[in-house]
């Protein structure tokens, strides 16, 4: 009888022993905690309430420290990302803001030439002269000799001597004439030599350019009284220039009482575009 019983309890053993068996018996051991657990949770202890707030606690504090490292990753993605994002379109506003302020000074210049334009077909329109505008190219002034290059020649009708206004006052005549362009020397360069006329007195002199902003009167009359509110004109008696048109104001409050300097009505320093003298108009020659 005791050997049958032993016999038992090693067949036992050794079915406990085998792999299967083993597993079995975990499968077994899980169900059996998983129903002690189940049976304690509902039972409303207070140590099992103690116990399962840690355990929250900690498998809580575990994958909060646990996905740390891949949240860090993915902020630092997205504040990189959004950074880029925002560099790349604040190039992008800075270049378009070169643009528009390109396009605004551009805008601005094209404003100012138009308005000279203007100034030059009103004056085609006004005057009693048959003229042609043209715009500078090129400003040859020096310390005494001023001249401009114009962009209109022969292929318009300019000739030599010529007269040119701004704003329809002289500011100088032709003296280099070439098929698309001419080279105009101006009141102030020290070669200028112009016939004037002094209003209201009358008096005859020479417009002598003397290389500075303001020409001087030369060969005036003994006597000449230099008084307020004198105004210079061309009085034509070279033949080449015509008479009456306007140059400047005779200045009296100069230092220098050996020179009697005229304030010309068009500086040549401030001129862009110009209208040539061709002849005078049709309704002048009438009368």
């Amino acid at each position: 009888m005791a050997t049958s019983r032993d016999d038992f309890g090693i067949a036992i053993r050794s079915a406990l022993l085998q792999r299967g068996a083993k597993q079995k018996f975990s499968l077994f051991a899980l169900i059996l905690a998983s129903i002690l657990i189940f049976t304690l949770d509902n039972l409303e202890l207070k140590p099992v309430k103690v116990l399962r707030g840690v355990i929250n606690d900690g498998v809580y504090r575990l994958s909060a420290i646990s996905s740390s490292p891949i949240s860090f990753a993915s902020a630092s993605k997205n504040f990189l990302s959004t950074h880029l994002n925002i560099y790349k379109e604040n190039e992008e506003l800075k270049k378009k803001i070169e643009v528009l302020e390109k396009d605004r000074f551009d805008t601005l210049y094209l404003q100012t030439e138009n308005n000279k334009l203007q100034e030059v077909l009103e004056l085609d329109k006004t005057t009693a002269y048959s003229t042609v505008g043209a715009k500078i190219m090129l400003d040859k002034n020096s310390p005494y000799l001023n001249s401009v290059i114009i962009n209109k020649g022969s292929n318009v009708g300019i000739k030599l001597g010529m007269p040119v206004l701004s704003k329809g006052n002289l500011v100088g005549r032709t003296v280099e004439v070439n098929y698309i362009s001419s080279r105009i020397l101006l009141l102030n360069d020290l070669n200028s030599k112009i016939p004037a006329v002094i209003s209201p007195s009358g008096e005859q002199a020479i417009l002598s350019g003397i290389g500075q902003k303001n020409p001087t009167l030369e060969y005036l009359p003994d006597g000449f009284q230099n008084i307020d509110d004198l105004t210079v004109y061309t009085s034509g008696k070279d033949g080449v220039l015509f008479p009456g048109i306007s140059i400047g104001k005779v200045i009296n409050n100069e230092v220098d009482e050996s020179r009697v300097k005229v304030k010309l009505f068009s500086d040549p320093n401030q001129i862009l575009y110009v209208n040539v003298i061709l002849d005078k108009s049709n309704d002048e020659e009438a009368k």
